[in-house]
């Protein structure tokens, strides 16, 4: 085995690690909140407060690993992410399982862009579709395993299970990474902090976060309205400082380059917005529908089917075709299965449900796994480390965004009067045509250009 798949293999578990802590909590909710008598307005920040803190901690992560040097690093959020995870293990409330959740949540934001920048500093541009293939792959396997696992954990042990379930898999990932990862030297150990900056884009991230978690809640849709707009003000003050800086938290100057901003932009439009169309999917079908939750359920399996032809189609094509026409196709494909669901209205319509999701699981897929192949084409390998921050930072604010956004929209429509049914279809025909706004962005991409340096390259 070589050395970059050694370090690629250990990337890959971390990032497995870390999507599983995000996707398995939904089920264990319903027993922690009979435990410990808790509403589901607080059992939601035992998911949002490990994001918060890995998305707090994301921002950080290049100049901790200038500072300390990537290997160590590594198995220091490895480190934490155990004992956050020992933590929420033997809480005995829900304030103390959120803390643990947090701490945890900060060990495991550091994993991804650390493993990320340390695997394709290793792989030259024109290789790493068929490694972000892989990425993909696992990032569709988790959060298809998952819920099923960790259902399979409460039902048969304890609600405490579906939490220590990776406590394994982070001591073999912490194993590993001691015996395989070289050891590094600070880039730039004198560089110091950008402290306003991490202060105020903390907090910028801290109010966005918040406010688009409250504007889900209709109660709380004003709050959530004026911390949201506090919290973008904060961010355009962050981002006007950093640019003027020798020496920023992040170097945001990155994202001028083309292919990462159209990437970023991609992952807000496509799987943001799918992520908010399958939360209202799931309401539609189940509540308008009257379809059954183990029939709702199962609609994943064409979605994961169709994105694995997706992925594999990315990984042989890329290099090829160059990521314009793949993200057009995607885009449009997408669209299509999000409109198909307009076209429901019985128990009956289940084929045109399945055809809907296997849509939405191709083009959705097509344009991450693309989106993920040409994000970093660009990037120097001295810059991969804020460019990795970036783009998770990214990745986390799309799946929050998408939700509210399409929470929000079908909220106004259903608040016209409208009948219920039809404010469905409408906000499901409107999450569709906003696919125009990534295929316009798609069109400015040299395409010829990145298939000339692939070219080159290999």
């Amino acid at each position: 085995m070589t050395y970059r798949v050694r370090v690629a293999s250990v990337y890959l578990l971390g990032f497995f690690i870390d999507l599983v802590n995000m996707f398995i909590a939904n089920v264990a909710y319903p027993e922690i909140g009979r435990q410990f008598d808790a509403p589901v307005t607080r059992l939601a920040w035992i998911s949002n407060g490990y994001i918060l803190g890995l998305t707090l901690v994301i921002p950080l992560s290049g100049w901790l690993v200038r500072r300390m040097g990537a290997k160590r690093l590594f198995i220091l959020s490895l480190l934490i992410f155990i004992v956050g995870t020992c933590g929420v293990g033997a809480s005995t409330s829900v304030t103390q399982l959120i803390t643990w959740r947090w701490i945890q949540g900060i060990g495991g934001g550091l994993l991804i862009p650390i493993g990320q920048t340390m695997t394709y500093a290793l792989y030259r541009s024109n290789e790493r579709a068929k490694l972000s293939s892989v990425v993909m792959l696992i990032a569709l396997l988790a959060p298809a395993l998952s819920p099923a696992v960790g259902g399979i954990l409460v039902q048969n042990l304890s609600w405490r299970w579906v939490f220590l379930v990776s406590l394994p898999l982070a001591v073999g990932a912490l194993v590993l990474a001691g015996c395989w990862l070289k050891a590094d030297s600070p880039a730039n150990s004198s560089e110091p902090l950008d402290l306003a900056g991490l202060i105020s884009g903390c907090a910028a991230l801290t109010l966005i976060l918040l406010g688009l978690t409250w504007m889900g809640d209709t109660d709380r849709l004003y709050q959530g309205a004026w911390m949201l707009l506090a919290g973008v003000i904060t961010l355009v003050g962050y981002v006007w400082d950093a640019l003027r800086k020798n020496q920023p938290l992040i170097n945001l100057h990155l994202v001028k380059d083309p292919l990462l901003q159209t990437a970023m932009l991609i992952y807000q439009f496509i799987p943001g917005v799918f992520t908010g169309v399958s939360l209202l999917t799931v309401l539609y079908l189940q509540n308008q529908l009257s379809m059954s939750a183990s029939y709702v359920g199962a609609l994943m399996l064409p979605w994961a089917l169709a994105s694995f032809a997706a992925i594999s189609l990315t990984g042989k094509k890329f290099n090829r075709m160059g990521p314009r026409p793949l993200f057009i196709t995607g885009c449009l494909v997408q669209a299509v299965g999000i409109g198909l669901l307009a076209l429901t209205g019985q128990t009956e319509d289940i084929i045109l449900c399945v055809m809907a999701f296997a849509f939405m699981g191709f083009g959705g897929s097509l344009c991450s796994s693309t989106a993920q192949s040409s994000a970093f084409i660009q990037i120097a390998d001295n810059q991969l480390a804020d460019a990795s921050a970036l783009w998770n930072i990214n990745r986390q604010l799309s799946f929050c965004l998408g939700v509210t956004l399409v929470s929000l929209l079908f909220n106004l429509i259903a608040d016209t009067g409208i009948a219920k049914e039809h404010a469905y279809h409408l906000c499901f025909v409107i999450a569709a045509c906003s696919a125009v706004i990534p295929v316009l962005c798609c069109l400015r991409i040299s395409n010829q250009q990145v298939i000339s340096v692939l070219n080159k390259e290999q």
